[in-house]
């Protein structure tokens, strides 16, 4: 990769020596797999490589991911220490994350809890089933569009499981706008964002708050965000 081509390419939102909060564009992997496609977690090690002028490998750790389709906002820890502050608080349920999501049709309710039992399976699928984990999330609708038959859903995660929000909303019959998965094959983009992150810092203990508004294109632009 050439020099200077991914600082100008990635969107940092804070950085320090401890953590870097970056967002992730849509259809680029959290993390590197066996499609050898560049990941968000390469371009994070080369930009630190290239603005601090770093020989060698650069530590990086992954903390929590996105799936590939899915834009928003992601920290990355610098240090192995970190890396297992920020681990914990994800699996203490101290770490939020908040979402904006299309679905398709209008909510029965306004506000609601969703509590499932999800089942990843080897084929890559997640699937409502008795023998699952626990996975929850609350949501909130901003605003139904009647033009369009959809909803603009806020949604908290409290866990996060593999492709939750998409099943759960999926599996009450509204599924998410573009997701090619578990929706229909209209071949756009899925209407799935992760605008606000909260954890503590992993070293002073302040509380972090980062936040971001998905562009205003494809089922975006049909709504006020």
């Amino acid at each position: 990769m050439e020099d200077g081509k991914v600082m100008n390419k990635l969107n940092v939102l804070y950085e320090d020596n401890h953590i870097i909060v970056v967002e992730k564009p849509v259809n680029v992997l959290s993390q590197g797999d066996n499609t050898g496609d560049i990941s968000l977690l390469d371009m994070v090690k080369e930009y630190i490589k290239e603005k601090y002028n770093k020989p060698g490998n650069v530590y990086i750790g992954l903390v929590h991911r996105l799936d590939r389709p899915v834009g928003g906002i992601m920290v990355f820890a610098r240090t192995s220490k970190a890396a297992s502050r920020l681990s914990k608080q994800v699996s203490e349920r101290n770490f939020s994350k908040k979402y904006y999501a299309v679905v398709s049709g209008k909510m029965e309710n306004t506000e609601g809890k969703f509590v499932d039992k999800l089942k990843r399976l080897d084929n890559g699928n997640t699937i409502v089933s008795k023998d699952g984990k626990e996975s929850v999330l609350t949501y909130r609708v901003v605003e139904y569009n009647k033009n369009i038959d959809a909803s603009l859903v806020d949604i908290s995660l409290e866990t996060g499981r593999h492709h939750q929000i998409r099943v759960q909303f999926a599996s009450r019959g509204h599924y998410l706008l573009g997701d090619q998965r578990y929706g229909k094959q209209d071949k756009t983009q899925i209407a799935l964002y992760s605008y606000e992150l909260e954890f503590y810092h992993p070293v002073t203990k302040e509380l972090m708050s980062f936040s971001l508004k998905p562009n205003k294109v494809g089922h975006w632009s049909q709504f006020t965000l």
